[in-house]
């Protein structure tokens, strides 16, 4: 029997400064008149929206709370305060649930975090990237590494210590000395969690289009991960996550659901949500069109959704295993059966597939990756493609 599992809000602000070269995300510049993206008429649309899906979440509470882009630190803390007061009228919210907001450190302001704090964001997330000036204007960030830190210093002031910084390797012309010198700025500002990724070059970006010429090997990459995860970890950041590690306690909740294949609703322009309906024992995904003037138009009614999707029971297990297996404490098996209303055998053969090849362990009933599953977790998860 399908269990409906703890459930997230996230909430997509379309909008940036300018639109980075290796970004994929559903971000827009904006164009339009009076220079300023229409905050308010937006967080009308997202009420609406979520009037829309609430049918889908009657009766259960929200655990957290993330506004992903774009740049949502593009939206003044008014426009946020206002949603959050009409989500919380709509939804319950749990006690003291993490509640974060995604950063740039150029949109930082004097004064805007006490503005933000007081709206009930306690999570903040910088996009640093890196520290290096240089190759930050390669990627087309609109801040430098001085803006980075003053950032940081205007959330602390402001009282905020939950926040995370986002930091990327095997970056254009980067070195592993370069990178470790990223990790060591990022240590000094004490932050108490650190997202530590490779880039890529994703299709329909500019960098696939045009990529860098200088970008490092794939050895080289390694080489960097290796290095900077073990710095990570003498300073007391454990790995939890393929590229999130934390101090004690200061784990990403509202991403940590997503990875045990929690539920989410999922508003905003290009919004994604996955809803476990246990009356009809069914998995849905739905999702929202894509550009924001289209939203705008459409939000709160059905010509705003992308589409809705049933998860199959057969592609259930690659489902939850491309988000389980990203985790360094695995899944339990009895966790699986209640998550996917499927039983344990319906991933027996490609578990003893992964077990017979170092990949998988399993321990009475937690499953857990190797250090070799880890490296290959690719491998692993197409395993269970077929169910």
């Amino acid at each position: 029997m399908l269990t409906p599992p703890p459930l997230s809000l996230y909430v997509h602000l379309p909008w940036c400064v300018r639109k980075c070269p290796y970004c994929d995300f559903n971000s827009h510049e904006f164009r339009g008149a009076g220079g300023t993206p229409p905050f308010t008429q937006y967080v009308e649309a997202l009420l609406a929206d979520l009037d829309f899906d609430l049918p889908l979440a009657w009766g259960r509470t929200v655990h957290s709370v993330f506004f992903g882009g774009g740049t949502p630190s593009l939206f003044p803390p008014a426009a946020i305060d206002a949603f959050l007061q009409g989500a919380s009228a709509r939804l319950r919210f749990a006690p003291g649930l993490e509640i974060t907001l995604e950063t740039n450190p150029g949109t930082a302001e004097h004064g805007r975090f006490e503005h933000y704090r007081a709206t009930g964001v306690n999570r903040l997330s910088f996009g640093v990237q890196t520290f290096d000036d240089a190759v930050l204007q390669r990627l087309g960030r609109i801040h430098d590494s001085a803006e980075a830190e003053a950032a940081v210093r205007l959330a602390r002031d402001a009282g905020f210590d939950n926040f995370n910084l986002d930091l990327m390797y095997a970056l254009p012309g980067q070195t592993l000395a370069m990178a470790e010198h990223d990790i060591e700025r990022a240590l000094a500002l004490q932050p108490a969690h650190v997202s530590h990724y490779q880039l890529t070059l994703e299709p329909n970006t500019v960098f696939a289009a045009r990529p860098p010429r200088d970008v490092p090997d794939e050895d080289s990459a390694w080489d960097m991960q290796e290095r900077c995860q073990q710095m990570l970890a003498d300073a007391g950041y454990a790995q939890y996550e393929v590229s999130a590690y934390s101090r004690p306690d200061r784990q990403c909740a509202h991403n940590l659901n997503y990875w045990r294949f929690g539920d989410y609703l999922g508003i905003g322009a290009g919004a994604h949500g996955k809803l476990t309906l246990g009356s009809e024992q069914a998995i849905r995904r739905r999702w929202k069109h894509k550009h924001p003037t289209a939203y705008l138009a459409t939000a709160g009614t059905a010509q705003a959704i992308g589409g809705d999707e049933d998860i199959a029971p057969a592609r259930r297990p690659f489902e939850y295993m491309l988000n389980a297996l990203r985790l360094v404490e695995g899944f339990g098996l009895s966790q699986f059966e209640a998550r996917t209303g499927l039983p344990r055998a319906a991933i027996a053969a490609p578990l003893a597939q992964a077990r017979a090849r170092d990949w998988l362990h399993v321990d009475g009933d937690r499953v857990l990756p190797t250090p070799l599953g880890r490296r290959f977790g690719n491998d692993v998860i197409a395993l269970f493609l077929d169910g």
